[in-house]
This record gives C-alpha cells, sequence and structure tokens, in this order.
C-alpha cells in the first residue's frame, strides 16, 4: 500500500516531501535539457548556418516530442492514483499498455518529421545549406524517436510511484556520453568526417537508445518493482482508450505549450540567420528555466494523484497548494539568477557578435515571462492529477495559441506590425521587430493561462470536496 494512506501531513512536511521528490526529477529534467543546451552552444561554435539548422530542426522536433510524450504522459496521474489505492498489479499492467502508446506514436511522429519542407513552408527564404542540413538532422533524430518514447513510460513508472532518483540517474549517466558523441561527430573526430548539426542528431540517437536499454534493465532487476510485476502482454484496447481519452488532450496541451516556440522560431527565421540565432538561445534558456516549475508540476501531481486514489482529498488539496507556493519561490529565485547571470550565460552560448546582440535584447524579458511560466505550468499538472484534461486544453489554446502566438504574429508580421513598439522599446529595448513583439506576447498569454487554469484548479477542488 501506499504512504498516502498515513496520518495527514502537515503543510510544511508537505512542502518537505513535495521537494523531496521534485529535486530529482528537476536534476533528471535538467540532464534531459542539457541535450538541447549542448547541441545548441556546440553547433554555435561550429557556425552560423548550423546553429540556424538546430534551432529551426530541434523547434520541429520537439513539437512533435513533446506532443507525443504529453499522450504517453497520461501514465503519470493512472499510474499514481493506481500506487495510492494500494493496486499494485494495475500499475504493472497499465505501464505496459504505456509502452505499446508510446511505439505505435513514435511512428506517427516519424512521418512526421521526415517532411520538413512542410514545416519549413512558413519560414520564408531559408539558405539551401541550412534547409538541407534540417532534413539529415530530423532523419538521425526520427531514430531517436522511438526509444525518447518508451523511456518516457518509464519515467511516468518511477514518478508515479515515488522513485524518481532511477531517471535521475540514468539521464545524468547520459550527458557525458551526449557530449562525447556531439564533439565526434559534430567536428568530426576520431578520422570521422565533421556532420555539423546533423551529428548532433546522431548523437542524439545513440544516446536514447543506450538510456532505453539502461532503464529496462534497471526495472526489470531492481527488488522494488518486482511488486508491480511488470509485463507489456498483448495490447489492450480498453485501457489503451482510456490511456488516449486522457492523454489525447494532456499531449495537445503540451502541444499548444511548445507549439509557441516552434512557430515563433519558424516566424522569427524572416529575420535571418542572427535574430534566428538569439532567438535560439533565449528559447534554450526559457526551456532551461522551465525545468523547475514542471519538476515541481510532477512531483506535486504524482502526490497529489496518490493521495486522491488513497481517497484523502483534503491531503490532495494541500499538497496542491504547497506545490504552488514552491513554484513561485522557485521562480522568483530563478528571475535572480538570470538578471545577475546574464553577461555569462551569453558568453557560454556563442561567440558570434551578431547572435549575442540579439540574444542580449531578448533576455531582458526572461524573468517575468519565467515567473508567468512557472503558475501556468504547475497549475496545468494540478489538473492533470484529478484527470482533468479537456478543459485545460481548450483555456490553453485561448491564452497561448490565441493570445500568445497568434498576438504575436499580428503585432510582428502581420497587420499590426509595429503595434508594440511602445512597450516593447521599455520592456525589450533594441529587440527586433518581430521576435521582440512575439516574446512580449508569448508572456502575456502565459500570465492569462496561468490565471485561466488556477480558477479552473479551484472550481474543481470545491465541486469534488462537496458532499
Amino acid at each position: 500500500m501506499s504512504s498516502v494512506n498515513a496520518a495527514p501531513m502537515s503543510f510544511g512536511a508537505t512542502l518537505r516531501g513535495i521537494a523531496k521528490q521534485a529535486w530529482p526529477v528537476l536534476i533528471s529534467q535538467w540532464a534531459g535539457i542539457s541535450f538541447g543546451v549542448l547541441d545548441t552552444a556546440m553547433t554555435g561554435h561550429s557556425s552560423a548556418s548550423d546553429l540556424a539548422a538546430m534551432a529551426l530542426s530541434a523547434s520541429i522536433y520537439i513539437t512533435v516530442f513533446v506532443g507525443l510524450m504529453g499522450v504517453v504522459h497520461a501514465l503519470i496521474p493512472i499510474l499514481a492514483q493506481h500506487y495510492g489505492a494500494g493496486n499494485n498489479l494495475e500499475v504493472g499492467r497499465s505501464w505496459g499498455q504505456g509502452v505499446w502508446l508510446a511505439l505505435g506514436l513514435s511512428a506517427v511522429g516519424a512521418v512526421l518529421m521526415l517532411f520538413p519542407d512542410v514545416w519549413l513552408s512558413m519560414s520564408g527564404e531559408v539558405a539551401p545549406a541550412v534547409r538541407e542540413r534540417i532534413a539529415s538532422y530530423l532523419q538521425a533524430l526520427a531514430l531517436a524517436l522511438p526509444a525518447a518514447l518508451v523511456f518516457r513510460t518509464i519515467y511516468a513508472l518511477g514518478t508515479s510511484v515515488s522513485r524518481p532518483k532511477l531517471v535521475m540517474a540514468i539521464n545524468l549517466s547520459a550527458i557525458g556520453f551526449k557530449a562525447f558523441f556531439n564533439w565526434l561527430f559534430i567536428y568530426g573526430k576520431l578520422g570521422l568526417p565533421a556532420m555539423g548539426a546533423t551529428g548532433a542528431g546522431l548523437a542524439t540517437a545513440l544516446v536514447s537508445w543506450m538510456s532505453l536499454g539502461l532503464g529496462l534493465w534497471v526495472i526489470t532487476h531492481d527488488r522494488f518493482y518486482r511488486r508491480f510485476q511488470l509485463r507489456v502482454g498483448r495490447p489492450d484496447w480498453k485501457t489503451l482508450k482510456e490511456l488516449l481519452r486522457l492523454g489525447i488532450p494532456m499531449g495537445g496541451s503540451y502541444l499548444v505549450e511548445v507549439s509557441a516556440f516552434t512557430f515563433m522560431a519558424l516566424l522569427v527565421a524572416r529575420e535571418g540567420t542572427f535574430v534566428t540565432g538569439g532567438h535560439q538561445i533565449m528559447s534554450n534558456l526559457a526551456a532551461l528555466c522551465y525545468m523547475m516549475p514542471m519538476a515541481l508540476g510532477v512531483a506535486t501531481a504524482a502526490l497529489t494523484a496518490q493521495a486522491i486514489g488513497a481517497g484523502n482529498l483534503a491531503h490532495a488539496h494541500r499538497t496542491g497548494m504547497a506545490g504552488l507556493a514552491l513554484g513561485l519561490i522557485g521562480a522568483l529565485l530563478t528571475a535572480a539568477v538570470l538578471l545577475a547571470g546574464r553577461p555569462l550565460i551569453l558568453a557560454a552560448y556563442t561567440d558570434d557578435a551578431g547572435v549575442a546582440a540579439v540574444a542580449t535584447t531578448l533576455l531582458a524579458v526572461l524573468p517575468l515571462f519565467h515567473l508567468f511560466d512557472s503558475m501556468q505550468c504547475i497549475n496545468s499538472y494540478l489538473l492533470r492529477a484529478y484527470k482533468v484534461a479537456v478543459v485545460p486544453l481548450l483555456l490553453q489554446v485561448v491564452a497561448l495559441a490565441g493570445v500568445g502566438l497568434v498576438g504575436g504574429w499580428w503585432f510582428g508580421f502581420g497587420p499590426g506590425k509595429g503595434g508594440l513598439d511602445g512597450v516593447r522599446n521599455i520592456l525589450v529595448p533594441g529587440s527586433p521587430v518581430g521576435a521582440g513583439s512575439m516574446w512580449l506576447m508569448a508572456m502575456v498569454g502565459l500570465a492569462l493561462s496561468a490565471a485561466l487554469l488556477h480558477f479552473w484548479y479551484r472550481r474543481i477542488v470545491r465541486t469534488m470536496a462537496l458532499p
């Protein structure tokens, strides 16, 4: 049986419980996102064309991967509620069905990635050399997709049963291999040809399969996981439908969140290679910062779902509010680090003066952007703990896609171009019109999303508390 059946904890003890589960998730997420950091930094020191190719193709891959990953992550509340209720055999059976789901989704994702020209149609004129690199980079990443998605089922399992250190250890060990293979393939070391951005994709594929192999070995040999009798078995359509019913809107929410970055990158490409590179640095930092609220959201949602499964709704709500408090504190600390460390951060990413100049202007808005991003992230995870996904998706479509993305296009590239120049010159002085306007409107969309999602979370909690 799960520990959530014990006596209710105080608010302080709940904070400590979330932090205890969140820090391995955070380190794991940082280790995972370090792949993108390594790719950005190492291709940035290769050539501006390689950096631009990596920026565009990584945006495409992340859109596909994160959307599909969101569907797989439907396992987290399902497994956590089973675990909280003490249904260990259901944990093992549902995990196996998640593997089938991940394999099916990887085939869909590979098809989406093999036609980059469809994605690039909104980017205007992309240099032929950059376009060629994009195609080969995505082909390499298509090889990584099945391993990466099945590995997310191991991530979901470990998180759901309060054992997040497994994935943390694997992701940490993968960083060294990723850096080595990047060095080998990007720059053409040890007699290999220099492949630039394509080499970064090949390195990701190799490390993804290595990580999956290690993860499967651990969960099939670790004594703790024996209680779940983990098995893949045959596809069970009833369970798969349950996963899809929750997973599709969850994946949609993930997709809405990440698509803003993707379509921003594709639109910003119209402003040239230097702006694309500067935007990529900004996007990469925003994603790196996002790992903190994401870790808190995952940990909070898992513990909340365990409490729901155990029938302890009061503790579930207490856990949710504790997670939000930790998220606010963490966001303020992160903002302070960003403000103080901006010169060192830029030096680590690029030595190209043109790219650095653009990135410097955009980074001015990142602290406030991150604060709103943190709050909307944790609220969305809390709703998923209650298996509420459709309404949050609709709210995020309005706020992030409608206000943030479409609004950014309108003021940055569309009929209202230049309409935000007064605000832009105050908050992001010297920034390109398109990129600066899109980041400002993305921030507004995140603030609206945070407010709407929290309102709906409070409504769900009140509804469930009624006799």
